[in-house]
């Protein structure tokens, strides 16, 4: 599989899975923090119930999902410029929001987009 071909619900699950290793190797080092560890841990998978990055519940509220509705409502040139200012916006803001995988991973995805549009595009 190619770097640009996964999905950010796999990113999501590799990052997890790295985290609760990195997790495992702190508790085996200071044992006090598993308690909290334990608590991140159900945070992150009742955050994994609703995909916040690839389709959030608020894009998703009627007969057709919100960036489609984009997509048909512009030129190929002009939803290009939207994927990359989107891409942009998230890599801004990405260190000042407070969400910072979640930022990383929405400009990835927008990226992921853009990329298989133009790959297209010129296939």
């Amino acid at each position: 599989m190619k770097l640009n071909e996964v999905s950010p619900k796999e990113w999501d699950k590799m990052l997890n899975m790295k985290l609760k290793a990195d997790r495992q190797d702190s508790y085996q080092k200071n044992p006090t923090t598993f308690d909290c560890d334990r608590l991140e841990d159900k945070k992150a998978e009742e955050a994994e119930e609703e995909d916040m990055v690839g389709a959030p519940k608020h894009y998703n509220t009627g007969n057709i999902e919100c960036i489609e509705a984009i997509e048909e409502s512009m030129s190929s040139v002009a939803y290009k410029g939207y994927l990359k200012g989107n891409c942009m916006k998230y890599l801004w803001r990405y260190d000042y929001k407070g969400k910072q995988v979640q930022d990383l991973q929405k400009a990835g995805w927008y990226l992921n987009k853009l990329t298989n549009m133009v790959a297209e595009e010129n296939s």
